[in-house]
């Protein structure tokens, strides 16, 4: 290896001790915070291929997925890759015909490769969820949403390594000294400075929130508070169902939500040890009550069935992908989705969350998706790939 370093490994070589001290970074605005990786992201492969490698998809799921990636448009006019193509895409009927004329015209397909070459990646699901709570604390509900901390400081790289662009490191000012927010498992304790912005009446219900990144909190009087991801502590997020695993309280096959509440209700006494086996914490903001689904890292409403969480390091946000993948029961799910969300679980070269809606029945449907699925990436004529680190960072 060079021992030379490079202005850019200079650079790099001053800001990952500060990475690793405040234990966690993440892109941004996203549901859920990024986890620090395992190994080294793989290079991701993009393979060119003739339209008629997609699989083929029913009128209804092409119209309906157009519509979801169409519906980011208003925030993607001046972005340098989509701008062009979103403008172009204003004028389209919506009938099934001229939407496949429009994309054949406007872009090129490349499907994903995983780091050993294969096509297929893991292919999961998330959902906006709804728990009983209060805007108050009660008897029963007792468990407190934070709102964002006051002592929470965020330090953007990006404003001094553009190379970083992204990145941000959180924690706490002690004096002069940044140092490292509270863990879940402290603030789980403790409590935080943070106001509450409501109460649950579970811990798990809190957790699952936490890892949806937004949904909506059933109060009393039948109105229903919608709350959203905020912020997050600056730890990296490891699942819970992880740490079961390696407990010895379920196998790596049988992790699912539904195992995960089973087994927390045969042992309430061991949940705060499960809670603080995550050390990232997620804090909520209230957001306007609609019938729209709840707004991804796009900052647009998601479309259950239509709209995915990805890793932006592989598909750059707003994106027009084809998935082929199957519901948990061996259904086929091909239609054009939408890249409009990021998660703190979606890692990978072949990977999406795919978004199911609101509410128990979506749940369900989310929490049993382990799928095997190939995603194509449709890319506007002459535009660049991505260009995707081969370092994480």
């Amino acid at each position: 290896m060079n021992n030379l370093l490079t202005p850019w490994n200079r650079r790099l070589a001053w800001a990952l001790p500060m990475i690793a001290l405040l234990a966690g970074c993440d892109g941004g605005n996203a549901p859920a915070p990024t986890p620090a990786p395992e190994k080294p992201h793989a290079v991701a492969t993009y393979v060119s291929a003739p339209w008629d490698a997609l699989p083929v998809v029913s009128d209804s799921d092409l119209q309906a997925g157009f519509e979801s990636w169409r519906s980011a448009c208003q925030r993607l006019k001046n972005d340098p890759i989509w701008g062009t193509t979103c403008a172009a895409a204003a004028n389209v009927p919506g009938n099934a015909g001229d939407i496949r004329g429009f994309l054949k015209q406007q872009l090129d397909v490349y499907g994903l490769r995983s780091a050993d070459n294969t096509p297929n990646g893991l292919i999961t699901g998330y959902y906006e969820p709804v728990y009983p709570g209060s805007l108050t604390e009660t008897k029963t509900a007792h468990v407190p949403v934070f709102g964002v901390p006051d002592d929470l400081i965020i330090v953007n790289l990006e404003s001094i390594y553009p190379e970083l662009k992204g990145k941000r490191l959180r924690g706490r000012l002690e004096g002069r000294v940044l140092k490292p927010y509270d863990d879940a498992g402290t603030i789980n304790q403790q409590g935080s400075s943070a106001k509450p912005i409501a109460w649950l009446t579970h811990p798990m219900d809190l957790q699952f929130l936490q890892i949806q990144g937004s949904g909506r909190i059933q109060l009393a009087d039948g109105r229903q508070l919608r709350v959203g991801y905020a912020d997050q502590n600056g730890f990296p997020y490891r699942p819970i169902g992880r740490w079961l695993v390696e407990q010895g309280e379920l196998k790596k096959e049988e992790v699912s939500m539904g195992a995960i509440s089973t087994w927390a209700k045969a042992n309430p006494q061991r949940i705060p040890e499960l809670l603080a086996s995550n050390p990232s914490y997620v804090f909520f903001s209230t957001r306007p009550d609609s019938n729209e689904g709840p707004r991804g890292s796009l900052n647009v409403p998601l479309t259950a069935g239509y709209s995915v969480a990805v890793d932006r390091k592989v598909i750059p946000l707003g994106s027009l992908l084809w998935l082929s993948t199957t519901r948990p029961d061996g259904t086929p799910v091909v239609r054009p989705v939408a890249a409009q969300d990021t998660g703190g679980a979606i890692v990978g070269e072949v990977r999406a969350d795919l978004f199911w809606g609101t509410g128990d029945a979506a749940g369900e449907l989310a929490g049993n998706m382990k799928q095997q699925g190939q995603i194509w990436m449709l890319w506007p004529k002459g535009a660049a790939l991505p260009k995707v680190p081969d370092t994480p960072l």
